[in-house]
């Protein structure tokens, strides 16, 4: 609780904390509209495919035209990561194999790197964690993004001596969605496709978020951060309101919906039949809590959290989250303080890819988000021992038989290039992880 402080030594020292960020889009626009308003926090570069479009980004969230003309603008990202007077690096691309690239070159160049893609962090954040830990420097989950939100909230828990019985977050969800394309998908948010190219939205992208596949990707990253086991076939989605969260989220042979405790799971705020849950959490994040003992479970009632029918299961939930406009906690954390805002610290979840539709050998396959593929969360070590296909490598691969709808693609169904990065250094992380239990890092209790 002291970052301000912190900080504002190192603005009177004349010292500020300089960052650069590459990927210029919504999350890091957000971000950039803070940075006026933090003294000692200094953008020292910001990198995109198309630095006008980052210019740009810059006027829209108020920039004023002196500032953006000081600022170095950049197309290479490896740049920035080398950069002398960088000391954060920023990595919002959102691209698996650019993310991955860009936090070799940071480790490797001894700099502080806020994974906000999230992406990379699940194709190979265990290993990536593991070089930056060995460099003596921070790889973190990017503060305001849902993963390190709900790690904050599960270190809070055990911290204070709870067990944590389920961690995750609300969305917009109902089966049918993972069939959803880039054509259909913005009937689902009230928009029509000028209205959405309008205001600069990506289809492929915002169809990620629906088809069930971002919900996969950031429950294998709190899974990996947080070491929380993930449901055996992908997500259940419940739908659930805040009030029914301690009931819902309990192990089903005392009435919940999981298989135990200390798993992850995403709540839906539409019912099946489509009409919306009370009190959704679509926009939030929780933390289901277990009561170590009768009296503290009396203090849950007696200080109002809302229970389960036992009274010893508790949940505590947080309704929004607003992405880069929290940034700079995980950027000042890293830098001021040394320490992530969640990180992966082992394998227990991967985002795998599922064929949308019949999937015939000769295609390529398009990634999240697109036509062919949804992402699912599966196990680690399921997805290792059956070589399933991640999602992050999903993206360009041609598939060399069929695949029916529905079915996991796995690696011997597609022509991988051994020689990609992102490839080469999954395979890198599977040859020194597992998946098992034992590689969790430790604490008191799960």
């Amino acid at each position: 609780m002291n970052l301000s402080a912190l900080l504002r030594q190192r603005f009177d020292a004349g010292r500020p904390v300089r960052v650069a960020l590459i990927g210029a889009g919504k999350f890091g626009s957000m971000f950039l509209a803070q940075v006026p308003t933090i003294a000692g926090l200094e953008v020292a570069m910001i990198v995109d495919l198309n630095p006008d479009r980052a210019r740009e980004a810059c006027r829209t969230v108020g920039w004023d035209e002196a500032r953006i003309a000081s600022m170095r603008f950049s197309t290479d990202g490896t740049e920035a990561c080398t950069a002398d007077d960088v000391e954060v690096v920023i990595e919002a691309t959102g691209n698996p194999e650019a993310g991955i690239k860009h936090a070799l070159a940071a480790i490797e160049a001894g700099k502080h790197i806020v994974m906000v893609n999230v992406e990379a962090d699940v194709l190979a954040g265990p290993l990536l964690a593991e070089k930056a830990r060995e460099r003596g420097i921070v790889y973190s989950m990017a503060y305001g993004d849902q993963p390190a939100l709900v790690s904050e909230m599960v270190d809070w828990a055990r911290a204070a001596g709870f067990t944590v019985a389920a961690a995750g977050k609300g969305t917009k969800y109902l089966p049918a969605y993972h069939a959803v394309t880039p054509d259909g998908v913005w009937t689902h948010y009230g928009l029509t496709p000028e209205q959405a190219k309008a205001a600069g939205m990506n289809p492929q992208m915002f169809n990620s978020f629906l088809d069930g596949t971002k919900s996969a990707i950031e429950m294998a990253a709190i899974a990996n951060a947080c070491d929380l086991d993930v449901p055996e076939d992908g997500l259940l989605f419940p739908p659930c309101g805040v009030d029914d969260l301690a009931h819902i989220l309990r192990p089903r042979a005392i009435g919940g919906q999981l298989g135990h405790d200390g798993m992850v799971e995403v709540v839906s705020s539409l019912e099946r039949d489509g009409r919306p849950v009370f009190r959704d959490l679509r926009w939030g994040v929780y933390v289901v809590l277990k009561a170590p003992n009768d009296y503290a479970a009396a203090c849950f009632k007696q200080y109002g959290l809302p229970t389960d029918s036992t009274g010893r299961y508790a949940a505590m939930y947080k309704p929004f989250h607003l992405i880069g406009l929290e940034l700079s906690i995980s950027v000042l954390s890293a830098a001021l303080r040394g320490e992530p805002t969640g990180s992966c610290r082992t394998w227990r979840g991967d985002a795998v890819a599922v064929a949308k539709r019949n999937l015939k050998a000769g295609e390529s396959l398009d990634g999240e988000g697109g036509y062919t593929v949804y992402g699912r969360l599966a196990p680690a070590a399921r997805s290792k021992a059956q070589r399933m296909l991640p999602i992050g490598i999903a993206h360009g691969v041609r598939l060399t038989r069929d695949v029916a709808a529905g079915s996991v693609v796995t690696e011997d169904d597609v022509d991988l290039d051994p020689n990609r990065l992102a490839v080469r250094i999954r395979r890198e992380m599977c040859d020194r992880y597992s998946g098992r239990d034992d590689q969790a890092a430790p604490h008191v209790q799960r």
